[in-house]
């Protein structure tokens, strides 16, 4: 691999590489990465990609391919190339799936030639929110990879559950064998497609599916996450101090809607929930849980103002701290009228 040029993306925050490979590097290095996530893009079998196929074979120069690293640490990179090289395996593909399983097919065909050049973009990422925020910008408006399925896929490879003292099951696993306590991740997902979208109400059933995509494309891009304090991971972090050892919080948490209000309010006071004691939010919850069955539910949808509330509560916790549930009750009455 040579890398030839390096730039800075002032609204990711990540450092962004111009490189090539040889079609043989790529099938080496970068193709066992299409495989590396559970749930891929369909591969598609258009008249696009088998005409890309001929194309190769007789020379064409294939639009980059674009992977990324997410790098936490703090420490300089001081060698970018033995950096790229050495980590590859951790790489992910933000762009180009498609391309590389046509080059795939085309090595096997006659007069594939594979000391022809691929072009790279390679992103170095600090964060793994702003991984996912320029995910969707390359993959807005492809099909049938949806933002909330994109965000559900990296949900499941981005954050590492298994050094957490909670358990997050997925979907799969649950029907094989449910964990007593666990998480959902289609529910942590859903938290996090709240927090970057920063709305709590991304799901309409009166809306086509296609229109709330480009909707929710619309949000992550407006919600300035790649401006703000608090990534994912510190939210997750709150979370299992909070839950694991408090079984009622956990229940709390584990409800979806209270969960979405969480991930989304949390983001403009996280230093007050860290510092909150587990005795003290445990008894928060209390005082909100008596003071959300004083909502009447014949008046309200429950579902939109629990996630309303939840995401109330946790972003003046400060102020909540001071109420008593009757002060509580006619908040929350002031808010749902």
């Amino acid at each position: 691999m040579k890398i030839f040029n390096e730039y800075k993306d002032e609204v990711i925050k990540s450092q962004v590489l111009l490189a090539d490979v040889t079609y043989k590097e790529a099938m080496k290095d970068l193709f066992p990465l299409v495989n590396r996530l559970d749930a891929q893009r369909k591969l598609l079998d258009n008249k696009f990609y088998k005409r890309l196929e001929r194309d190769i074979i007789d020379g064409c120069i294939m639009p980059p391919i674009t992977i990324a690293f997410v790098n936490t640490s703090s420490e300089e990179i001081k060698n970018i190339e033995s950096y790229v090289t050495e980590n590859i395996s951790h790489a992910y593909i933000l762009d180009g799936i498609q391309r590389l399983n046509t080059l795939k097919r085309a090595q096997n065909q006659l007069g594939f030639n594979g000391d022809r050049t691929l072009l790279l973009n390679i992103i170095i990422s600090p964060s793994k929110d702003m991984l996912l925020y320029r995910m969707i910008t390359l993959n807005n408006g492809q099909k049938p990879m949806t933002p909330r399925h994109q965000i559900e896929m990296l949900t499941q490879e981005l954050f590492d559950f298994s050094s957490l003292d909670i358990t997050v099951q997925t979907e799969k696993e649950r029907s094989e064998k449910i964990i007593q306590g666990s998480f959902n991740l289609g529910d942590v997902s859903r938290g996090y497609l709240a927090f970057l979208t920063d709305n709590v109400h991304n799901e309409n059933t009166k809306i086509i599916g296609e229109k709330m995509d480009q909707i929710l494309v619309g949000r992550i891009l407006d919600s300035n996450i790649t401006s703000s304090k608090v990534e994912f991971q510190d939210v997750i972090a709150q979370i299992d101090r909070l839950a694991n050892e408090n079984e009622a919080i956990k229940k709390w948490l584990k409800t979806s809607n209270n969960l979405i209000g969480f991930c989304v309010g949390i983001k403009d006071n996280i230093d007050s929930i860290r510092s909150t004691s587990i005795e003290d939010f445990n008894v928060q919850i209390e005082k909100f849980e008596d003071a959300f069955k004083a909502i009447n539910p014949s008046k309200v949808n429950l579902g939109k103002f629990r996630r309303d509330l939840s995401k109330y509560f946790i972003t003046n916790y400060n102020e909540v701290l001071q109420m008593d549930s009757d002060e509580l009750i006619e908040r929350f009455a002031e808010i749902t009228v």
